[in-house]
């Protein structure tokens, strides 16, 4: 090891003492050599920044600085700094060391090998394990790096969001959970490369008009479409302050409310219905058959298939032993046999038809049609969820059908969720908000690098 260490032609003005290595062992259970050496005072060290005069040396301190890592054993730096003080004025002050980095207890050269790491896209979790760095030592120097990438300082002295680098021409705007209470975020993205262009706390209108005094109403100039979900506040700004953009309502949208707000609540309807009247082997029946009626029947196919060719789902346990299960089937046979026998539950499948016809029209005359033959089924079954469903059809009327001609989707920002819930596991948790949300920026630059693509919909 004596004979391979040494760090002159890196570190300015140290000079390592090769004979004297100690080896200890770090918290973490990693070798950890000491490397003790000497700084020389350098030019201009003694001199006063107050009188200009020449100081003498008036004490030391050892200083541990942590450095690159050895593969897996990690390196420290151990070597007196000097203290000074003015004959003249008085003042004192510690030998400047260039080589350590700002505000912690080690190298450039490890803040810089940490930073790099980052940008790579290792999460602080792997930072941490590879360089030996505390968790909040590797958060500074991430913060550093974000701030450094989409903030600059504004004339108020505060770091403010960059301002986007190119237009577009449609975004989409949706709120995302990040803690219990419940506590929501408003996002925007670009929906032609899937950056996160604006994050801000809460989900009401002044999201929304922050986001547009940051970014000024010129840069909307080629916008045509906001996606987004059926939020009225997001709908009221973008419909008050801009003529040109049309409100688009996705598929994705439209359907979990179906899903949730219908096909859910007259399945458990129908149970306690046939519960009631004795039904039971009906009220059975319907147990446990949510995903099924939420599925296409393509999928419900492709799961039939699946059991006929003998997928396994679950394989056999050696280690831990547990019993093999393959993928069931008759899944489309049982939707059949549901449909046939409930009058609602077959309303249901009309109408998830329908909407997946309209939403694949990109004639808008056919996707109006579409649509008001969906509410009338609603609105003469007499149910109050189909009801509730009719409402919300005829509320977003305009935006659901902008579609056909806009086809624009929100999956680049659905899939935000999953990966603010990654961005959280792969680090160790985030308190700074402020932190969270630039690693959320950095991850949408990271993973759409390079894609330049629009993101509609294939006709």
């Amino acid at each position: 090891m004596a004979d391979i260490i040494s760090f002159p032609s890196l570190l300015v003005g140290f000079h390592q003492n090769i004979s004297s290595i100690e080896t200890r062992i770090s918290r973490s259970g990693r070798l950890n050599h000491f490397l003790s050496g000497e700084y020389h005072i350098q030019e201009g060290h003694r001199i006063c920044s107050k009188c200009n005069n020449t100081a003498h040396v008036h004490g030391s301190a050892q200083i541990h600085l942590s450095h690159i890592p050895l593969g897996n054993e990690l390196s420290t730096l151990t070597f007196e700094r000097m203290r000074f003080k003015c004959p003249c004025c008085g003042s004192t002050w510690m030998q400047d060391v260039p080589f350590k980095a700002k505000g912690h207890f080690i190298t450039v050269q490890l803040e810089t090998y940490a930073h790099d790491l980052l940008e790579k896209g290792l999460s602080n979790k792997m930072v941490c394990s590879i360089t030996g760095l505390g968790r909040n030592t590797v958060k500074d120097i991430d913060m550093k790096r974000l701030e450094g990438l989409y903030t600059q300082v504004g004339t108020d002295g505060k770091r403010h969001l960059l301002k986007p680098e190119r237009q577009t021409t449609a975004i989409a705007v949706d709120e995302i959970k990040i803690h219990e209470g419940p506590v929501f975020i408003t996002v925007i993205i670009d929906l032609e490369t899937g950056h996160i262009l604006w994050i801000a706390h809460g989900k009401k209108k002044k999201a929304i008009l922050d986001f547009i005094e940051h970014v000024g109403k010129d840069w909307f100039d080629t916008v045509e479409a906001v996606v987004c979900d059926m939020n009225s506040d997001y709908q009221e700004v973008f419909e008050d302050e801009f003529d040109h953009i049309q409100v688009v309502f996705d598929y994705f949208h439209i359907i979990k409310n179906f899903n949730e707000k219908v096909v859910a609540e007259v399945r458990k309807d129908e149970q306690r219905r046939l519960t009631r009247e004795g039904n039971i082997e009906a009220a059975k029946a319907l147990k446990k058959t949510r995903y099924i009626l939420i599925s296409k029947r393509e999928t419900l196919q492709k799961k039939d298939q699946a059991a006929i060719n003998g997928k396994i789902i679950v394989h056999e346990g050696n280690l831990f032993p547990r019993s093999e299960k393959l993928a069931m089937g008759n899944k489309e046979q049982k939707y059949d046999d549901l449909i046939r026998e409930n009058e609602l539950l077959f309303k249901l499948d009309l109408i998830k038809q329908a909407l997946d016809e309209a939403y694949r029209s990109r004639d808008e005359i056919e996707m109006t049609e579409l649509i008001s033959n969906i509410i009338n089924i609603c609105q003469k079954t007499g149910n109050k969820h189909f009801q509730w469903f009719a409402r919300l059809l005829l509320n977003h009327f305009e935006g659901i059908i902008a579609h056909a001609s806009l086809p624009y989707s929100t999956g680049r920002l659905e899939g935000l969720n999953n990966k603010a819930k990654q961005v959280m596991r792969q680090a160790y948790g985030y308190r700074d908000d402020e932190y969270f949300f630039l690693k959320l920026i950095d991850s949408s630059r990271h993973s759409q690098r390079g894609n330049q693509k629009s993101h509609r919909k294939s006709d």
